[in-house]
């Protein structure tokens, strides 16, 4: 939706409730007003019924059956905070998605047209690396001759725009493509090569065989290299492209992938599903389950937040400050002016938290002292504050903590400062990841963001620019497109054992994923942040409304409850008709005509929002594991970001 039809949207509003409640009484004697939607010191509840098509490209009679694809499928879904679930806590948004699914199988004309587009778009290439491993493995099923690449968001903007009859593209839809078996399939794979490196100029697309991809989607309307001009939401998967490096689907030979002792579940290329291949083809049905569940729905379509999306504290914050603080310790670089691009970070965030109001800052440290110490501990896992029980991964977010006074230089200017330290190290040091999110060590709200440079780092093409736009979607509340929550069975999983195939959400056109081919984030991320913060919104209201019926004027209070209950009305309709950024409006709405409501009665909002924050602040010595992978973005030898 367009600024200017939400500003009229909200203006309609506003004048209809206001008309209605003209008549209130709000005599001291009135009893407490009945309220449909807020619920006073409850969790929201939300619903959205969601429609999911899942269009079926390809593939021969016989080979899926439609009726036991949809049949395995989950009904629903509940969203819950991920961070919280390593302490114990399953913490629910208040959202329940119910899908509505609409299996289609393409007509053979509609077959022809699309894979003649294909052809069409297909440019000669050489054999990537994987393919060529695929090759060598003594159980392929084929040998791969030859290869093409054919752009991957070209294809996705065609079915963006040609989706067969009686498939809604503005609605979430994934087109699961087989090629294979027809006359004119040609081997091939999909690249996107316009997005090099902004610090760096390092083009990923072109010079790693790893980011050859199977998939892709996601692509909002106004991206400035592939917007496809209208919102779509469209995901592709083909299981006749590949093999590729991330989900595994070159090696054909051994069971364990990643070394942890465990056999890696994929899914192979379609060629493999026959007999004596890797998989026998009554598993492919199956498969495509599973793509469907734990990729589409649970990764991208309705993907469960890393982080609480309301942010330390828990009240609405409008006003955002990134407090960007480097550590300037590598010798003859300055890494804060060379390697951050300021205005690409602004404006990437600025996208996907398009109603917070950001600002930038930064300043350098000095690489001395206990920032040295803690850092060079951590690389050796050794504690530098033994004294408090805290793991060494906590080293950093310790020494930071201790020292935060020096850095935040905005209190009471904005609502709140977002802490990023940044450690540019000497050539000879190595670094513990990309970046990484931090948790409190508490009860997993997010603390500060770290991100890492040194030589080695820039020799892998990376700058501080994208580590620090990936790092902070994450302390906004946006996890992996490669691990996630399945709802269904209570389990958080990522990209390993019995999952491993999750490693293909990866192929999504988000800053979130681990292939370094794009730097904004999706329309699934901005949909999915969108309903996160309409839920965040919608339970702050209820907080504050209980507050205010418990204030001595509680009231006064009552014509604003009856005017944001009407409001949470719209916002809840506004979401039933998938109208992500409305729905958002209004329940920010509704958090402030209760916040006016409150000060009428008697509540002392600034302190009530003052405590919250003294309170994320507090100093604790309560020492948690770190849950390791979710939040940590490695750089390690044969991990997806360094393969060749």
């Amino acid at each position: 939706m367009q600024r200017i039809r939400l500003v009229a949207l909200l203006g309609t509003a506003l004048a209809v409730i206001a008309g209605s409640t003209m008549a209130a009484t709000t005599a001291n004697s009135a009893p407490p007003p009945p309220l449909r939607h807020l619920e006073p010191g409850g969790q929201p509840k939300l619903v959205e019924k969601l429609p999911v098509n899942v269009v079926l490209v390809g593939y021969q009679a016989g080979q899926v059956d439609p009726r036991q694809l949809r049949a395995g499928l989950p009904s629903s879904s509940r969203p819950v905070v991920r961070s919280r679930l390593s302490y114990g806590v399953t913490e629910e948004l208040g959202l329940t998605y119910q899908y509505d699914y609409r299996v289609t199988t393409t007509s053979k004309l509609y077959q022809d047209r699309f894979f003649a587009q294909l052809s069409k778009l297909a440019r000669p290439a050489a054999l990537t690396k994987f393919q060529q491993d695929y090759n060598a493995q003594n159980g392929n099923v084929r040998t791969i001759d030859k290869s093409v690449a054919i752009d991957a968001p070209t294809v996705e903007r065609w079915l963006a725009n040609n989706p067969p009859p009686g498939i809604d593209t503005t609605r979430n839809t994934v087109f699961l493509i087989n090629w294979f078996g027809r006359a004119d399939f040609k081997y091939h794979v999909y690249t996107k090569t316009n997005e090099p490196d902004p610090d760096t100029g390092y083009n990923f697309g072109t010079q790693r065989d790893s980011r050859k991809i199977v998939a892709w989607g996601g692509t909002t309307a106004k991206d400035e290299e592939d917007g496809l001009g209208r919102t779509r939401r469209v995901w592709f998967h083909d299981l006749s492209a590949g093999p590729d490096a991330s989900s595994g689907s070159w090696n054909v030979d051994d069971a364990d992938l990643d070394g942890d002792d465990e056999a890696d579940y994929r899914i192979p290329v379609a060629w493999e599903y026959t007999a004596g291949g890797f998989r026998a083809p009554s598993e492919l049905t199956g498969d495509l389950v599973k793509l469907v569940r734990y990729v589409a729905l649970d990764l991208l379509f309705t993907s469960s937040p890393l982080y609480p999306v309301e942010l330390p504290p828990s009240t609405p914050s409008e006003t955002v400050n990134l407090d960007s603080n480097t550590y300037e310790g590598w010798p003859g670089v300055d890494a804060s002016t060379d390697y951050i691009d300021k205005k690409l970070v602004v404006s990437e965030i600025s996208e996907l938290a398009w109603r917070n109001k950001f600002s930038y800052d930064s300043q350098d440290l000095p690489y001395t002292g206990d920032a040295k110490r803690c850092y060079e501990l951590l690389l050796v896992n050794q504690s530098c504050y033994p004294e408090l029980g805290y793991p060494a991964f906590a080293n950093l977010f310790l020494q930071n903590r201790k020292e935060l006074a020096r850095t935040q230089d905005d209190q009471g200017k904005v609502d709140y400062e977002l802490p990023i330290f940044n450690y540019a190290v000497p050539p000879e040091l190595d670094v513990p990841a990309l970046g990484f999110a931090d948790d409190n060590y508490e009860d997993g709200t997010q603390s500060y963001v770290f991100n890492f440079l040194n030589e080695s780092v820039i020799t892998s093409g990376y700058g501080l620019t994208t580590t620090i736009i990936h790092e902070t979607g994450h302390h906004l509340g946006l996890s992996h497109p490669h691990d996630g929550y399945d709802s269904t069975s209570g389990v958080d999983f990522g990209p390993s054992g019995a999952t491993y195939f999750a490693w293909l959400g990866d192929y999504s056109n988000t800053m979130m994923s681990y292939i370094d081919l794009n730097w904004d984030f999706s329309q699934f991320d901005r949909d999915n942040m969108d309903r996160f913060q309409t839920a965040a919104r919608n339970e702050a209201a209820n907080d504050l409304a209980a507050r205010a019926l418990a204030a001595p004027r509680a009231e006064r209070a009552h014509d604003e409850l009856r005017r944001a209950d009407l409001l949470l009305g719209l916002a809840k309709n506004a979401l039933a008709r998938h109208d992500y950024s409305a729905a958002y409006a209004l329940a920010s709405q509704t958090y402030s005509v209760v916040e006016e409501g409150a000060k009428q009665a008697g509540v002392d909002v600034d302190a009530y929002i003052d405590d919250t924050r003294k309170a994320t602040a507090a100093e604790r010595n309560r020492a948690k594991s770190h849950p390791s992978g979710a939040l940590v973005d490695t750089l390690e030898p044969g991990g997806p970001r360094s393969l060749p």
